[in-house]
């Protein structure tokens, strides 16, 4: 907590007889024309002032906010949380199982490395949709999910039982963004600190960027890197620009038989059109005291969709009315409501604050709507989905082309482009919104009622984001109805957004493949990339739960619903959406009368306890994690090998070679391992010396926890242009510890410097590391052996992820890069002026030399891009994790 206290905002609050330690945010002067989330950024700088790392002047700079500037002041922000899916959350726990054995090597108290913030991992990113339309698809799949990642899972148990502060919920239970806002998210957080109880914002980060769909719930978080997602388990602060705010107006109500996810595809479309990245945008206005909490929710999933950094609605009744509802106890929302309220934080929609940009939406004026064929951001209105789909068709195919096909029953019918191939319910965008679940319910059992089949070629999938909609779903009769057309529950998890839908029927799989056939898919989820979903279907589309059962009843994109029936009742009469569309008023009486809040308390009242499967895990004891020399899932990393208690002196870099030399634009995807290992790359020749089949090595993303199988695919994507090499694409450099200098893998060619001990440098052009913040982009980098990278600029993130592994972030002088300056990475280079930071000062320019191989030299100083003294203090200790575990061991 501030140590300084410049304003005197230190205060008491009182409720229902307990007093709270409050940091009043009206002592600081403008406060009051603030928007709510910057409020909440204010109130953490005042709370977390230590005259240091947040000053009086930052305090002040937030205070004096001007919407008009640009962003140019750096801010720490020390989330109250951090939130983990299984995939990113690995990684941070096996670096603190690490960090405990390194405790004890330095003589200290392996019990002392703990979350000092808490972190809840939920397991959701795991469950494939490999069994499907069946009774037992659920426990199959589960069953499954266990024997591909029994060590992963065995791994999270021990943390679970070994951490303070640490929670799993296990598999089988639901999605994290669902859990967080059901469950998990406080609103207003407490913690007893050196004996008094504090009260402040609730604000999480998360390793996955759909964590704003808690700012729906007015909890100010974002996706993070795993790097800064460790940081803030280790109690440090994260860095980041005080943003632009885009003030959001809603007015009007929504139309009758239009959804959410209608909305939200709306919303999606104005903002990225309009252009937030970077920004915060806050919803204000007349219009919100109509939006329900659940919708909220789902447009705050979607700010990675439009761009922005969180996408958040204040507090005010309908947030405690959802915290009511979700069984929260009485004293924690009458807490929420008197701290949103002294603190100038509960939404007052006569009151406009300033924003830096305006956008409004009158919700009357929306219409259904689908988006697609590969971008969330393309909203197609649903009246003219058909027109739009043979137009977008003319890029994927050209004539028809009817493939006949024979299913298992040895029925036989017809498919051509355009054909709904799958069609799933699915992901934490809408699977947390009762009000589009329930509706999809209805239709289906109106479907059933005129005696509608899904069509025999679509894959019918369902994962809810919790038990609770599989509850209320039961409740209310309608899960019979679902399961009629073939949803049957496949997992509670992630599945089909981040391609886990499994695979197509096999006959619709092969005459997709042998006939080349431009198919598709419908979720309701909240990414439709290319290739994401699944690799037989090209054109994906995002839809409401209710749009999901109408295009399986249709089985083609191709369709006209206001002009096509969908079939014929057993009168021979032709069925049409609109007779059985939902009806909204039913809808809302289903939802009141199947709906409460013990439903949530009884579902999460042992959430962490898992099932039999997840109990009867051999799991190992101790305080200490006992690695397994055989795992190819979990290894122990060498980030403390040999760790000192004192750091050793910074040094200047001498001899370096360069390992790759790359253009503009080169994201974290480019560097950061993802997809499928293939057999013969490194990872791949990795896996098979260990015993591992090909069919088994499972993907990058799962085997995070292993730095074995992540070093080798860091900067191995196959769209990676390296130009030391001439028109070759993938992760390939030259070899300069080799006779000519001949092409190799970039693994290879690292650790081939690194035995003759010669140090790496990477040369980058414009915006480099931009993308989504990956840990293993700079973990990666500092485990190939690279000490510095030299480029135009870098993505914020980024840059402060390398400082964070101990790598070396360095700038072109203005209006020089590579290029510019002759280099074309064949050179020999030599830094010096970094011992500056031994004398506890950050040299704003180092000295670089590039020797070319013909003897000729050229000079330049590079900008040292350190820019604060928390980040000084992790590159001296070699990186925030030697930092965080120097400084608890002392």
């Amino acid at each position: 907590m501030a140590a300084v206290n410049s304003f005197g905002a230190q205060s008491t609050l009182t409720v229902g007889g307990t007093d709270y330690q409050i940091y009043r945010i009206d002592k600081v002067p403008g406060h009051e024309r603030l928007p709510y989330s910057l409020k909440v950024l204010l109130e953490n700088l005042l709370r977390t002032e230590d005259g240091a790392n947040v000053t009086k002047q930052h305090v002040e700079a937030l205070g004096s906010w001007d919407p008009n500037a640009q962003p140019d002041t750096e801010i720490q922000f020390t989330p109250a949380r951090v939130i983990m899916q299984d995939f990113t959350g690995v990684p941070c726990i096996v670096d603190l199982a690490t960090m405990r054995e390194a405790m004890a090597d330095l003589g200290g108290d392996p019990q002392r490395i703990n979350p000092l913030a808490p972190a809840e991992l939920v397991i959701d990113h795991s469950v494939i949709s490999d069994v499907y339309g069946s009774a037992g698809a659920f426990d199959k799949n589960v069953e499954i999910e266990y024997q591909r990642n029994g060590e992963r899972y065995q791994f999270l148990r021990w943390g679970q039982g070994a951490f303070d502060d640490f929670k799993v919920v296990p598999p089988g239970t639901g999605i994290v963004h669902q859990v967080n806002i059901e469950y998990l998210a406080r609103v207003t957080f407490t913690r007893e600190i050196d004996g008094v109880l504090n009260a402040y914002p609730d604000t999480c980060v998360g390793t996955d960027s759909h964590t704003t769909m808690e700012n729906g719930l007015g909890v100010l978080g974002w996706g993070v890197g795993g790097i800064e997602a460790e940081a803030a388990m280790l109690g440090q602060p994260i860095s980041m620009l005080i943003p632009r705010v885009v003030g959001f107006k809603l007015s009007g109500q929504i139309p009758a038989g239009v959804t959410a996810t209608d909305v939200v595809l709306t919303i999606t479309q104005m903002l990225r059109k309009h252009g937030v990245v970077g920004k915060f945008v806050e919803f204000y206005g007349e219009g919100v005291g109509s939006v329900p909490l659940a919708n909220r929710a789902t447009i705050g999933n979607m700010s990675p969709e439009f761009g922005s950094t969180a996408a958040i609605f204040p507090i005010d009744d309908v947030t405690l009315d959802y915290l009511r509802l979700t069984g929260r106890p009485d004293e924690q929302i009458d807490l929420v409501k008197a701290y949103a309220q002294t603190q100038g934080m509960w939404h007052d929609p006569a009151h406009e604050p300033e924003f830096s940009e305006y956008l409004e939406l009158d919700l009357s004026t929306v219409v259904a709507s689908i988006a697609g064929p590969k971008r969330p951001q393309d909203r197609i209105e649903l009246t003219s989905a058909k027109e739009q789909f043979e137009r977008d068709l003319q890029n994927y195919a050209q004539a028809a082309n009817p493939a006949k096909v024979k299913d298992a029953n040895g029925t036989e019918y017809t498919i051509d482009h355009g054909a709904v191939t799958l069609a799933s319910i699915t992901s934490c965008t809408n699977t947390s919104n009762p009000s589009v679940m329930l509706a999809a319910g209805v239709l289906a059992r109106n479907a059933n009622a005129r005696g509608l089949k899904a069509k025999p070629w679509v894959k019918t999938t369902l994962a809810p984001g919790s038990k609770v909609v599989t509850d209320y779903y039961e409740k209310s009769g309608l899960t019979s109805h679902l399961e009629e057309l073939g949803f049957y529950l496949v997992g509670y998890g992630c599945v089909t957004c981040i391609g886990n839908s499994g695979p197509l029927n096999e006959e619709v799989s092969a005459a997709v493949n042998e006939n080349d056939l431009a198919v598709t898919a419908v979720l309701s989820g909240n990414r439709n990339f290319e290739g994401r979903i699944n690799p037989d279907i090209k054109m994906n589309y995002l839809a409401s739960p209710p749009l999901v059962i109408a295009y399986a009843l249709a089985g083609s994109m191709d369709f006209d619903f206001e002009n096509e029936p969908l079939g014929q009742d057993a009168d021979g009469n032709d069925v049409y959406l609109r007779e059985i569309w939902p009806d909204p008023v039913e809808v809302q009486k289903i939802a009141d009368s199947s709906i409460d809040s013990g439903m949530f308390t009884e579902k999460y009242a042992s959430v962490f306890d898992g099932d039999q499967r997840w109990t009867s895990l051999p799991t190992p004891d101790g305080d200490v994690f006992e690695w397994d020399a055989k795992s190819t899932y979990v290894r122990k990393p060498p980030y403390f090998d040999g760790m000192p208690a004192t750091p050793a002196p910074v040094s200047d870099i001498s001899g370096a070679r360069v390992l790759a030399k790359l253009g503009d634009s080169v994201t974290t995807d480019h560097i950061s391992p993802a997809g499928n290992i293939k057999a013969e790359t490194p990872a791949g020749k990795y896996l098979q010396e260990n015993g591992i089949a090909p069919r088994d090595f499972n993907s990058y993303g799962s085997r995070r926890g292993n730095h074995e199988v992540m070093i080798r695919g860091t900067f191995a994507n196959i769209r990676l242009r390296n130009q030391l090499l001439d028109n070759v694409e993938g992760g390939f450099t030259r070899d300069f510890t080799q006779e000519g200098a001949p092409q190799s893998y970039i693994y290879d060619a690292s650790q081939n410097y690194q035995a003759a001990g010669i140090p790496l440098v990477v040369l980058g052009g414009k915006e480099y590391g931009s993308g989504s913040s990956r840990d293993w982009a700079a973990k990666g980098t500092s485990l190939l052996g690279v000490k510095a990278v030299i480029t135009e600029s870098f993505e914020r993130i980024h840059r402060s992820n390398l400082i964070g592994m101990g790598v070396l972030p360095l700038q072109f002088p203005a209006g020089e890069n590579a290029d510019s300056l002759g280099l074309d990475g064949t050179e020999s280079f030599d830094i010096s002026g970094v011992t500056e930071l031994n004398e506890g000062r950050t040299p704003r320019t180092v000295h670089v030399t590039a020797t070319h191989e013909n003897g000729t030299v050229t000079e330049f100083d590079a900008v040292v891009r350190i820019d604060t003294p928390g980040e000084a203090d992790y590159y001296r200790n070699g990186g925030i994790l030697q930092y965080v575990l120097r400084s608890l061991a002392a």
